[in-house]
């Protein structure tokens, strides 16, 4: 689960890591009180959206002027000009994609005095399954952009559970990030307190970008982005409270709703598969033949008859879905209740595009003859890559 810059900001503020003063604005009106609030003479105005590239993002149908979703005021009258413009419209970034992601939030938060733009993220290692610390000299660029032509500016190390958060960690940050006098100092004391939030909080990533080093000498987090595993949210409810429903594909919300692994992705062949390696392997072999997935879908080993229903109304709901491939591996699930499933949802919402079923496994031969009785136009496949090549022809004729 993500969250916006200006929730991260309270919860670093909490948390005792120095963060610029700011305000949220959720009307217009209120933009020219939120900025008087502040200490001026500089302020700025961010849009809040789950998606970074913001200050280099576009607003769509912008006027002349009009640059990026995070700006320079300098009044608070300027500060409310700006918030008019961005509230309500559509900001397009290299992260949201060409359709954007509406504004409904505005931040306006005091400016600073920057004098360098620093790098810190930390995040969960999947081959060391430890929490590991990215640093980089190079702040305020994508991070994968100095990773492609300059490595070398990254350091990047895990954190041994056994040992914890140590001061040496923090002195290694400092030093990569060339941090002199009292600036080590102020180093080590933020590198403990995030790691120690992140462990807290069952974070999965925390990025700082930029920290940064004001003229006078000082630290702080300029910017943050953070995401939470959604797993660990039933013990975080202060994180749970923070979810933006607007912010998430609805779609995705909906499979959520009903414990379904649902991702949107941008093919044409919808998938409906019991089990995640099964299903990365169905994606992959829909590659094969030529085609492009349109979600990964896993409905699990314990899935209703319900529960199937509403996997396949959320499949059909993406005009982008040319055709759909069922398959099933029947274990734990049964192969009858899935086809029931199936039935009473093309049943309650109609079947406008290629349907290919394969079933394998507890209860086969029952779940097979459900469909053939059930006087459906559905395509029957004996293996994988039957049903994949089956499907594949149907959608590109």
């Amino acid at each position: 689960m993500n969250i916006h810059e200006y929730q991260a900001k309270g919860l670093l503020r909490a948390a005792g890591v120095p963060v610029s003063d700011g305000r949220i604005v959720l009307r217009a009106e209120e933009a020219k009180t939120a900025a008087g609030e502040l200490d001026g003479p500089l302020w700025v105005v961010k849009a809040q959206i789950h998606a970074g590239g913001r200050g280099k993002g576009h607003f769509k149908e912008a006027s002349a002027g009009e640059k990026g979703g995070v700006r320079l005021a300098r009044s608070v009258t300027e500060a409310e000009e700006m918030t008019k413009q961005m509230l309500g419209r559509t900001l397009v970034t290299h992260q949201t994609g060409p359709a954007g992601k509406q504004v409904n939030r505005i931040y306006i938060e005091d400016g600073s005095d920057i004098e360098r733009e620093l790098y810190l993220a930390l995040l969960v290692d999947r081959v060391t399954s430890r929490i590991s610390f990215v640093v980089s000299t190079e702040g305020g660029m994508d991070i994968e952009e100095v990773a492609a032509h300059t490595p070398e500016k990254i350091l990047s190390f895990s954190v041994d559970p056994a040992t914890g958060i140590q001061g040496f960690h923090g002195r290694r940050v400092a030093f990569a990030l060339g941090l002199e006098g009292k600036q080590v100092k102020q180093c080590v004391d933020l590198v403990g307190k995030l790691y120690r939030f992140f462990v807290e909080k069952d974070a999965e990533m925390v990025e700082i970008n930029p920290l940064i080093v004001t003229t006078d000498g000082d630290m702080k987090c300029l910017d943050a982005k953070m995401g939470f595993d959604s797993n660990a949210l039933y013990r975080q409810p202060d994180i749970l409270a923070l979810r933006d429903e607007t912010e998430e594909d609805p779609k995705e919300l909906a499979a959520s709703k009903y414990d379904l692994n649902y991702i949107a992705l941008e093919g044409e062949i919808g998938c409906m598969v019991n089990g995640a390696g099964l299903a990365m392997a169905t994606m992959d072999i829909i590659k094969l033949y030529g085609a492009e997935p349109a979600n990964f879908l896993d409905v699990g080993g314990g899935a209703t008859r319900e529960k199937v229903t509403e996997a396949f109304k959320i499949i059909t709901s993406d005009p982008n879905v040319k055709g759909i491939l069922v398959n099933i591996f029947g274990g734990i699930m049964r192969c009858d209740i899935i086809a029931e499933g199936v039935i009473a949802a093309v049943r309650e919402v109609g079947l406008q595009v290629p349907l290919v079923v394969r079933l394998e496994g507890t209860n086969v031969d029952l779940g097979k003859q459900i469909i053939n009785d059930s006087g459906l136009n559905v395509i029957a496949a004996d293996n994988l890559s039957d049903a994949a090549e089956k499907i594949v022809k149907a959608v590109k004729g």
